[in-house]
């Protein structure tokens, strides 16, 4: 396919995930985290870009006082393949002594989380708690867990919701997966 024409992808995909099964699962943990941090007065902090998508949804729905702020570290710089962390953003002095909740957009293979959950941690953040929208199952262990999970996903490359295919897409409003190309 060609990256510089975005139809070729939506039109090359399949549909995982509904506007409303993605709308129902961002109401589902608008619920178990608010139960959860209530009393935590969090710092909630959007892995940005893919999870603004994601953040902005769900923040209106989170019923307890936060504090807003945004971190940027990618692995994938517009490709479909991880390559090395590059930090845009880091975390700030504002986690020091405070329970944080990252959002993010896919948990996958999890080293980006890693290391943003363990650069909050190194800033003095009490506890770091993880909400995703979407979860790739893959067929080995991941190094971290998300302890809030909208939706599950095989392990094909999704987009939407957030979610790029080469920096196209993050505002569909359903999950969609590239058909194999075999």
């Amino acid at each position: 396919m060609n990256n510089s024409n975005p139809q070729e992808f939506l039109d090359h995909a399949d549909i995982l995930h509904s506007a409303e099964a993605v709308n129902a699962a961002i109401d589902a943990l608008a619920q178990q985290i608010t139960a959860s941090l209530r009393e935590a007065t969090p710092l909630v902090m959007c892995v940005m870009g893919g999870a603004v998508v994601f953040s902005g949804q769900l923040l209106p729905k989170l019923n307890f006082p936060l504090e807003f702020d945004y971190v940027q570290a990618s692995r994938y710089h517009n490709q479909t393949e991880g390559q090395h962390l590059v930090w845009k953003v880091e975390p700030r002095e504002n986690v020091a002594g405070r329970t944080v909740l990252l959002l993010d957009d896919i948990l996958d293979e999890g080293h980006t989380l890693v290391a943003i959950k363990e650069k909050c941690l190194a800033q003095g953040a009490k506890n770091v708690v993880i909400a995703v929208l979407v979860e790739k199952q893959l067929d080995h262990a991941k190094p971290i867990s998300a302890d809030f999970v909208g939706l599950s996903v095989a392990n094909h490359y999704v987009f939407g919701c957030g979610m790029d295919v080469y920096g196209w897409w993050r505002n569909l409003p359903a999950i969609y997966a590239l058909k194999s190309t075999d």
